[in-house]
């Protein structure tokens, strides 16, 4: 059996490495061209890329695999079975109907339930306590597709996306290590989603990243650790961005009483203790505009920052 696999971030490698390990003939890796990353803007080739290489596996990089040659060059493959893990494309009709086993994806959440680009963000973002990850078969519409198999990871209450990315992309492998033979031999049973059920998970935003000192501490708490390892959240500071990379977990204790949402109660070694709509937070790692990010304690030291200002 023929296969193309296509992935970007490190989400997707365990996945790629599995199949090699386990003997499946990879015929091409299809991966996001090299970006610019950093202050420097140097091009980049993606996790997967690299994993490529190094098993010797030969790669593409369409900008846009709708193209009718990125579709031909994938078609002079001749793949029999087209697996996906966070490509970062929708594949379009002409590449679904090329493989005989059809095209499967390795989708970071209980599917009907977030679907879309940022899964593993908006499941935590939004104080969900379990995910998971769904295989199942491509479809033209977005993450619509038939299910092969779930299962299902928690969320703990420290978790970032950071952390849950590497889980998922566990199970996720474990899952597809699992389902192949089945799948090889065409004697998977899928079952439709229950459309009424879906729920989406859309790429992030800039607004999705600035935090609301009027919404609660959990939410708030929420949406930092959301957004790490990635953008981050983000707040104001004079006028200049102040992002957020971790915070402790909400107390009991309010603090700030009579203090609009924002208010700085305190900077200490311990935290920035800010004011929320229902009570306060304690920011711990923080990043003043054009600093790197720093712990509390280091942030205290020396800061301008003082009780009573307020963020916004």
């Amino acid at each position: 059996m023929k296969i193309v696999f296509m992935g970007t971030p490190a989400f997707a490698v365990p996945s790629l490495q599995m199949l090699v390990k386990e003997g499946y003939e990879i015929v091409a890796v299809v991966t996001q061209p090299d970006r610019p990353q950093g202050r420097k803007k140097t091009l980049t080739p993606s996790p997967v890329k690299e994993a490529a290489i190094a098993l010797g596996l030969p790669v593409l990089q369409p900008e846009r695999l709708r193209r009718p040659e990125s579709v031909a060059e994938l078609a002079a493959y001749e793949p029999d079975l087209i697996v996906t893990a966070a490509y970062g494309q929708i594949l379009p009709k002409t590449v679904l109907e090329l493989p005989q086993y059809g095209c499967v994806n390795v989708h970071g959440s209980l599917l009907p339930k977030y679907r879309g680009g940022a899964p593993i963000q908006r499941c935590i973002i939004n104080g969900e306590k379990l995910t998971g990850v769904t295989l199942m078969y491509m479809a033209e519409g977005l993450d619509t597709g038939d299910m092969i198999s779930r299962v299902e990871v928690p969320i703990g209450e420290e978790d970032t996306s950071g952390i849950l990315f590497e889980k998922l992309s566990l199970a996720g492998c474990e899952l597809l290590k699992t389902e192949m033979p089945r799948l090889a031999a065409g004697r998977v049973q899928a079952t439709p989603q229950d459309d009424s059920e879906a729920t989406y998970a859309p790429n992030l935003t800039r607004e999705d990243e600035r935090i609301d000192w009027s919404a609660g501490s959990q939410d708030i708490y929420n949406r930092i650790r959301g957004l790490v390892p990635f953008s981050g959240a983000f707040t104001l500071w004079n006028g200049e961005t102040f992002k957020v990379w971790a915070a402790h977990k909400p107390a009991a204790d309010g603090g700030g009483s009579g203090a609009v949402p924002g208010t700085v109660i305190e900077v200490s070694g311990s935290g920035v203790k800010v004011k929320t709509g229902d009570g306060s937070l304690s920011l711990t790692t923080v990043q003043p505009a054009g600093k790197k990010a720093m712990t509390a304690a280091d942030f205290s030291r020396g800061a301008a920052m003082k009780p009573g200002t307020v963020l916004g």
